[in-house]
């Protein structure tokens, strides 16, 4: 069997997935449904949810404040995660009451919502150690801004967005337009949005070997109290360097 290098955003309708050798597409309602489809063969799972929780304290993470520094206009898409506690809550006040009390500081609505994959996320790699290996945690606007070498100028909701990101992957791969539509039309049956398509894609091509090297950010990440490396991936021929960290 060939081996899989997979790229996995999640969204409401569930996981969206595609998997190289060959950009199939799928989507599955649980990560470890996810896992246990391509486990055997994955290389490289790259997931769009943080790695390496915060328990107490500073709640901002090493890898997000670096990545929001690189993201110029989108650097709003960089939110401050839940402590580990906080995404095992499934109310919002709840939550709350727990980053307040651990950190002293808000959870925004946007962290909130991603809670469930993150907890979900964060449970197999406790239950499945040798997982660890493979899946790894990446930002689907690092890995564009990687592809591009600059930042964006527009939000992947848009229009302009989407040719934006698409151009950037047509531009690291000829063969990106038509293995998007591809992976979109495999994935047509489910409530998928075609954004979510190309964040997943992102993700796989960076899981993928090709041109340049896969690097996280930071370069030598610290672990979490579960050992756990906080670091986002991405791939690019020169390590990505914000203007403040020069």
């Amino acid at each position: 069997m060939e081996p899989l290098y997979v790229g996995a955003h999640w969204s409401p309708a569930g996981w969206v997935a595609v998997a190289f050798d060959d950009g199939t597409a799928s989507v599955h309602d649980e990560i470890g449904e996810l896992w246990a489809a391509v486990g055997e063969r994955a290389v490289q799972l790259l997931v769009d949810v943080p790695i390496g929780l915060v328990e107490e304290g500073d709640p901002e993470r090493p890898p997000d404040r670096l990545a929001r520094d690189l993201l110029g206009d989108q650097a709003e898409t960089i939110v401050t995660q839940p402590v580990r506690e906080a995404t095992r809550k499934r109310r919002y006040p709840a939550a709350q009451r727990v980053m307040a009390r651990k950190t002293d500081t808000d959870l925004s609505e946007p962290a909130f919502a991603a809670s469930e994959p993150i907890a979900a996320v964060d449970e197999l790699l406790a239950e499945v150690p040798e997982a660890r290996e493979t899946i790894g945690a990446a930002h689907p606007e690092l890995c564009f801004r990687a592809f591009a070498g600059e930042p964006l100028d527009h939000p992947r909701e848009t229009a302009g967005g989407y040719a934006e990101r698409l151009r950037v992957l047509a531009e690291f791969d000829h063969d990106a337009p038509p293995t998007v539509q591809s992976a979109a039309e495999a994935v047509a049956g489910a409530p998928v949005r075609i954004e979510d398509v190309l964040d997943a894609a992102a993700l796989a091509y960076t899981a993928r070997p090709g041109p340049g090297e896969l690097r996280t950010l930071p370069a030598e990440p610290t672990t979490d109290p579960t050992g756990l490396p906080m670091r986002l991936f991405y791939r690019s021929e020169t390590p990505l360097e914000s203007a403040t960290h020069r």
